[in-house]
């Protein structure tokens, strides 16, 4: 097994899109049914697998594209690693105080560290000011998939 981080900030509004953050039901709406719902059905049957929106559920990250990676680690150490240096990037633009606290900070990495351990995932979303949302996760994967979906070979885009 080896462990995928990815990281995504942007406007909240676009965050509560809940519909493009969940694969689409399998079975179209039913002949008859509203235009509206069937013309939505088809913008999130499209749009799902590709719009770098974070998912509801952690393990659709595999879903999306092998680019919304921003690295894969062998060692669950330093994926928690990676997470305090994302979390301590944007400390400065956190909305509520309390989540500015460091020892809190610190304090859910060496969760994430166990956690990630033990073979769990680790999603953590922080409001930033603006109104904006930063969710930073990291996601187990079996290592069949790691050969396909390797990450860019510098961080760049939403990864910083």
């Amino acid at each position: 097994m080896h462990h995928h981080g990815y990281l995504w900030t942007g406007p909240k509004e676009r965050f509560d899109n809940e519909a493009l953050r969940r694969p689409p039901h399998p079975e179209p709406p039913p002949a008859g049914s509203r235009p509206e719902l069937i013309q939505r059905h088809r913008e999130v049957a499209a749009e799902f697998r590709t719009v770098d929106l974070p998912p509801l559920e952690t393990a659709f990250w595999l879903l999306k594209p092998g680019s919304l990676i921003c690295d894969t680690w062998d060692e669950a150490e330093e994926a928690a690693a990676w997470i305090g240096t994302r979390l301590a990037a944007y400390v400065h633009r956190f909305a509520a105080e309390r989540d500015r606290d460091t020892t809190r900070l610190a304090r859910l990495v060496d969760s994430a560290a166990e956690r990630l351990g033990s073979g769990s995932d680790v999603s953590f979303g922080f409001y930033l000011e603006r109104p904006s949302s930063l969710v930073v996760l990291r996601r187990l994967a079996p290592s069949v998939l790691q050969e396909t979906r390797k990450p860019p070979k510098t961080l760049g885009g939403s990864c910083v």
